[in-house]
């Protein structure tokens, strides 16, 4: 008997934009595909409106994503006063050109002050506005 090869997805990945929105986008444009096969109009609309609305909310993901990485640095400020850029970095797996953005952001915003302003960014530590 050979082994079958099964994948699995966890529940949060597959309601995750990330997934569904490539996988609608193909299904649309197969129905739209095979509906003008066929001659069949209808299906060729549906088919071209599921692929709009796939790249709809792809796009709504993608910007999304940088306010997911300003909560992550955010939470990550609370629970650390005084944490540097560079250890923001490694904690939470953004790189430190992403977080030096969002640490501007949130500083901007008012949610972080600056504590030490040193000559380098790296130096520079953030805390929580009061």
């Amino acid at each position: 008997m050979v082994p079958t090869w099964e994948a699995r997805l966890s529940d949060p990945a597959i309601r995750s934009a990330r997934f569904t929105s490539p996988v609608l986008f193909v299904l649309g444009a197969l129905n739209a595909w095979s509906g003008q096969a066929e001659g069949d109009y209808a299906a060729v609309s549906t088919g071209l409106c599921v692929c709009v609305c796939a790249a709809g909310l792809f796009g709504e993901d993608v910007l999304q994503r940088s306010y997911r990485d300003d909560r992550a640095v955010l939470a990550h400020v609370a629970a650390h006063p005084g944490v540097t850029m560079r250890h923001l970095a490694r904690a939470t797996g953004v790189s430190e050109r992403l977080v030096a953005r969002n640490l501007d952001r949130l500083t901007a915003d008012g949610l972080l002050v600056l504590v030490a302003d040193g000559a380098t960014p790296a130096l520079r530590s953030y805390r929580l506005a009061s």
